[in-house]
């Protein structure tokens, strides 16, 4: 039942926030459904679900931490863009502090990589044959994930990405310059579950 009133008030934000283009996809979608147009209704209702699935994006970066640790926001690149060929968006958040560490959050509603990514994280001698030393399973909010060391790791400087299957969603998560206790830490300040609410 919650999930069916998170639907309807971010279709009632969508309809008041892009009013004009909703409504007018929508209607362009009634328009041809009544004509025996089916092509044309399927397509109208793309347009409409693109403008949902970027009201939602936009709900989810306001969810996202406004600092971590001392890395404050790059406004400038917060995004949120439809997925090319695919129904949902691409949801981007940057931090970085001055001594040039950064973050980077990549959330991507729909993703093809949810159902490889759950296969390694649930199939343990898949994730066996996938695991080079370099990644681990981990929970996250009780949400399991895959962490992974990357390339160009030196003794000194570790940087990780740590990918967190999210229902049909994919979040990535990469830290430079950190430790592994440290992306899990950062991580914890993500409100995993009110994101799911949204975008699932």
């Amino acid at each position: 039942m919650k999930a069916i009133l998170t639907f309807i008030a971010v279709i009632a934000i969508a309809c008041c926030s892009n009013a004009q283009d909703f409504a007018k996809a929508m209607a362009t979608a009634k328009t041809s459904y009544n004509a025996g147009k089916l092509e044309e209704t399927h397509f109208a209702l793309q347009q409409a679900m693109q403008e949902v699935d970027l009201v939602v994006g936009q709900e989810v970066l306001k969810l996202l931490p406004p600092k971590m640790d001392a890395m404050e926001i790059v406004g400038k690149d917060d995004n949120v863009t439809s997925n090319i060929g695919f129904v949902g968006a691409t949801i981007h958040r940057a931090y970085a502090q001055k001594d040039g560490k950064k973050a980077d959050i990549s959330i991507i509603s729909n993703s093809p990589l949810v159902a490889m990514t759950n296969s390694i994280l649930n199939t343990p001698m898949l994730g066996g044959m996938m695991s080079d030393g370099r990644s681990k399973t981990v929970k996250v909010q009780g949400y399991k994930a895959r962490l992974e060391k990357q390339a160009g790791s030196t003794a000194d400087k570790n940087d990780y990405e740590l990918q967190i299957p999210l229902g049909s969603a994919m979040i990535t998560f990469k830290v430079d310059d950190c430790t592994d206790t440290q992306i899990l830490a950062f991580a914890d300040t993500i409100p995993l579950q009110k994101i799911a609410k949204l975008i699932e």
